[in-house]
């Protein structure tokens, strides 16, 4: 016996644009369905809550549209943690901030700007002049296949060294292309080691930030007048854990 389930079309931040020709992604939309029981019994999931897969557990069977997960762009993502949150629990989003509750209409947060002249369609690949030592690179958008690399190799790496946390670097290892032109991993590596001045970095993040599809979760609490970054706490998939 088959049931009818309401279904939500989610706009892509991205809007396709980083998605191959023919990809299902690739009209800048994806389905996903309202939340179940299923999907509560995937929240309340012990071993997805320990090992951090929860959220993405969750995302995979909410969402209709057929595609690999790992190809889905940070950014895309969440958006639709964002809607799925809506369809499950409402737009309310009620948190601590600074010993403070705050409220939020999440059905108010939209997708930031898009610089469209920047793309070419199909293509994940962007190119950017490093302002001091003149060196060109080209990077790419993370993919949630690159999330999941990236976690292995962080949890390789405290093994061997337990008191660095090289995320940042480590995160531009998987975003950066070439060097000038060269596509060699190793070289790529150890560029971001040995010679990435800490200003052309600065410079980088500030230009990923301005061209990235993603959702704008700018938020400014009520106790200050300086924007923030919306938090995501426990209680945003929980809504009634109390917890801030």
């Amino acid at each position: 016996m088959s049931f009818n389930l309401p279904t939500e079309t989610i706009e892509l931040p991205s809007k396709g644009l980083l998605y191959p020709e023919g990809h299902p992604l690739s009209n800048g939309t994806i389905e996903i369905k309202y939340m179940t029981a299923k999907e509560e019994d995937i929240l309340t999931n012990q071993n997805y809550i320990q090992n951090g897969t929860v959220l993405d557990k969750l995302l995979k069977s909410l969402i209709i549209t057929k595609f690999d997960y790992n190809d889905l762009v940070i950014g895309d993502k969440n958006a639709v943690m964002i809607a799925a949150r809506i369809l499950g629990y409402g737009a309310e989003y009620k948190f601590q901030y600074n010993g403070v509750e705050e409220t939020v209409d999440l059905s108010e947060i939209d997708n930031r700007p898009l610089d469209e002249s920047l793309y070419i369609k199909g293509q994940n690949e962007f190119s950017f002049k490093l302002p001091t030592s003149d060196n060109t690179i080209t990077f790419k958008f993370l993919t949630q296949g690159d999330e999941v690399k990236i976690n292995r190799e962080l949890e390789g790496l405290k093994k061997l060294k337990k008191d660095e946390s090289p995320e940042l670097t480590t995160r531009l290892k998987y975003m950066i292309t070439s060097i000038n032109g060269d596509p060699e991993i190793k070289m790529i590596r150890e560029f971001i080691d040995q010679a990435f001045l800490a200003r052309d970095a600065r410079a980088f993040r500030e230009y990923i930030l301005k061209i990235q599809p993603d959702v704008d979760l700018t938020f400014f609490p009520s106790t200050s007048n300086k924007s923030i970054s919306l938090p995501i706490g426990i209680n945003f998939f929980w809504p009634d854990a109390n917890l801030g």
